[in-house]
């Protein structure tokens, strides 16, 4: 791990993982704290998107793009799109405002540190940063994917991520009830934001029985035009369900809450949805089946990836559908196995890591 100059302070312990390179800065412009993971280019660049948040501490960030990096391999790997795994992390101080030529600067500093990586390591948009954010990006680097539409780019790519989701709500389904259809089954979605919200008019519009919740009171609007019930965040995970649909940040699913959980299976695009990674033995114990979240919110980079190679619309929604395919793989080796899905998620990604090695 290389730490390049940064203002002394004392660094909290960060998770030690086999990454090939993790760097962070402090941006000459901005002066805020940037980090760039690398955890594997076995299978190609890595690729992963940027996260502009608050952190108590800068290292806080490091470790989240730690960690994010990690399961960005993961995720590709078994995505079968030519990637490796990394992630991109802005750290904010609490209570820190950022206007708009702050914003400007943070996003070159990190065009810059992504240069730096030659190309390793491709970056894109994630929480807190948008496709228009991305352009301002490309104003220092190339290596960048998810511009806007309108400048010859992929897009925002919310919308291909809910699309494979709602396929792995099928292929949950179908090992829960019996049948992928999700017609008069009941969900919980918490967090209603690019794609939460999409997710939610899928189901909608295919019958499910919705309830909602976000941390932004304003997404109450379309809980009404869905006809969806609102709850408090705070109940989303004791509000009983079919599945339960981690939309929002990551961590919700803790040892006190994974005990009380009352729903059948969880299944969401939340990254890290799992405070530790023993609540998917606790989950399991439950008999809660839990669909790995780097295997089901997928479509994002599947989306960028095949549509920067210039993969044709009709293949790219093909290889959406498929991710459904791909949980039902995992789920199957897991029952083979006697493992829980994340387990076996891993060893199939790790698999065709250590093979492309």
């Amino acid at each position: 791990m290389t730490i390049a100059p940064i203002a002394s302070s004392p660094l909290p312990a960060v998770p030690d993982f086999d990454h090939e390179r993790v760097t962070t800065v402090t941006g000459g412009r901005s002066g805020l704290r940037i980090t760039v993971a690398l955890h594997s280019s076995a299978l190609g660049p890595a690729l992963g998107g940027c996260r502009l948040w608050s952190y108590p501490h800068w290292s806080d960030g490091l470790g989240d793009a730690m960690r994010l990096a990690r399961a960005m391999t993961m995720k590709n790997a078994l995505a079968d799109v030519g990637a490796g795994g990394g992630k991109a992390v802005i750290a904010l101080p609490p209570g820190f405002l950022l206007d708009h030529l702050r914003r400007r600067d943070a996003l070159l500093d990190l065009g810059d540190l992504v240069e730096s990586f030659g190309g390793s390591y491709i970056t894109t948009e994630d929480v807190g940063v948008t496709e228009h954010d991305m352009a301002v990006v490309r104003e220092r680097t190339a290596h960048v994917v998810g511009l806007p539409a309108a400048s010859g780019g992929s897009g925002e790519p919310g919308a291909a991520t809910a699309v494979g989701v709602r396929a792995s709500i099928g292929e949950v389904l179908r090992n829960v009830v019996g049948s992928p259809d999700p017609a008069g089954r009941s969900f919980v979605i918490a967090g209603l934001g690019q794609v939460g919200s999409r997710l939610a008019r899928l189901l909608a519009a295919d019958g499910a029985e919705l309830t909602v919740t976000d941390i932004n009171p304003a997404a109450r609007a379309l809980a009404d035009e869905l006809g969806a019930t609102w709850i408090d965040a705070a109940d989303a995970v004791t509000t009983p369900a079919d599945v339960f649909v981690p939309a929002g940040l990551g961590g919700i699913l803790t040892a006190p809450v994974i005990e009380r959980l009352p729903v059948r299976a969880v299944c969401g695009p939340a990254n890290n949805p799992l405070a530790e990674r023993s609540g998917a033995d606790a989950l399991a114990a439950r008999g809660i089946l839990y669909a790995p979240d780097y295997v089901v919110n997928a479509g994002g980079v599947i989306h960028l990836a095949l549509t920067e190679r210039g993969e044709t619309p009709e293949t790219v929604t093909a290889r959406l559908h498929a991710i459904g395919d791909t949980l039902a793989e995992v789920l199957a080796r897991a029952a083979a196995d006697g493992v829980t899905p994340l387990d076996a998620a891993d060893a199939l990604a790790l698999a065709r890591v250590a093979a492309a090695r």
